[in-house]
């Protein structure tokens, strides 16, 4: 049985990326920050597979323990401050979670790797957002990144951090440069999500219309239950490299309200959107677009779940959900 040790555990791609890998055998260990962390006891109802080890990525010691405690043969350093739009509030703690946190989770495996003699495979979420005022389009892995928020500029130092281990200390190092990945589990304060569960609650007379910014930014669009299995891919690979995980698509955000609101039956959606600047980026990134062919052709990975299906899924999903809600509150 091979053991996995992932940060990050409670945010969506940790609770798709356990549920992959328990059901491949593994022995599943999740980092949760804190003693009674409401996240980690709403893991432990839903995923009752996964040992909990509390940690933070700002506490090395922490980490050594946990690796220590779950001797895995394989770690995925899920673990960031993910907001884009909140790392311009706080650009320091940003930076410090999710670019310093990675140098603390690689020391913890290279100090287990160094005592035990233990092979540790290590896996790094890397970013789209790394890539900024793009350079070319479609991005690869070659192309020059240019980030255009902290977010992106923390994301950068941890995937350059990751390439360093790999080429100082021999570690079998992985990054995964995931373009946009969403699922009826992502955050509601991410575009996707906000847009989802805004549409299930006007078609059930819930609210009166959603609030965006930029109409016309335009995303690479994927499903997280498909990258998560090219993280795994990454890791079973003999030679640690850095990969681009994309759909190759492209949609603007008039795009994803057109399916969003079509799901509900709604053609005429802009009586029901507005925009405000509060909600525009003080730099916008361009046109971000991935070229998955790496990954295509040396993992032999394909997503299987289309923009399409996936802006739908997650409008039945919070349909599902907002009518539960309001039948638990009015039986």
């Amino acid at each position: 049985m091979k053991t996995a040790l992932i940060t990050g555990i409670t945010g969506q791609d940790g609770l798709y990326l356990s549920e992959l890998l328990h059901d491949k055998g593994y022995k599943v260990f999740g980092l949760v920050q804190g003693q009674n962390n409401p996240k980690g006891e709403s893991l432990a109802r839903t995923h009752p597979f996964v040992e909990i080890l509390s940690g933070n990525l700002l506490d090395l010691s922490s980490l050594m323990r946990a690796v220590a405690d779950s001797e895995p043969d394989e770690v995925y350093n899920l673990g960031a401050v993910s907001f884009v739009a909140y790392s311009w509030q706080n650009a320091r703690l940003t930076s410090d979670v999710t670019g310093a946190g990675v140098l603390n989770m690689l020391e913890a495996v290279r100090f287990y790797r160094d005592r035990s003699g233990k092979d540790v495979r290590f896996y790094q979420a890397s970013s789209s957002e790394m890539f900024g005022k793009v350079q070319q389009v479609p991005q690869c892995e070659s192309t020059l990144l240019w980030p255009r928020s902290p977010y992106g500029v923390a994301k950068v130092y941890g995937h350059y951090m990751t390439i360093n281990y790999r080429e100082s200390y021999d570690m079998h190092a992985s990054s995964g440069i995931l373009f946009n990945h969403e699922s009826p589990r992502r955050g509601p304060e991410f575009v996707t999500r906000k847009v989802s569960q805004a549409v299930a609650r006007i078609h059930l007379g819930l609210q009166s219309g959603i609030t965006l910014g930029n109409l016309d930014a335009k995303r690479d669009w994927g499903f997280a239950g498909d990258y998560v299995r090219a993280m795994w891919l990454m890791l079973q690979q003999d030679t640690a490299d850095d990969y681009v995980i994309a759909t190759g698509e492209t949609h603007s955000i008039k795009e994803l309200l057109d399916v969003a609101f079509d799901e509900v039956g709604v053609s005429d959606w802009e009586r029901y959107v507005s925009t405000d600047p509060r909600f525009m980026r003080p730099a916008e990134v361009d046109l971000l677009i991935g070229d998955a062919t790496k990954a295509r052709k040396v993992l032999g990975w394909e997503p299987e779940v289309d923009f399409d299906s996936l802006i739908r899924m997650m409008v039945r999903h919070d349909l599902d959900v907002q009518t539960a809600a309001a039948a638990a509150t009015n039986p």
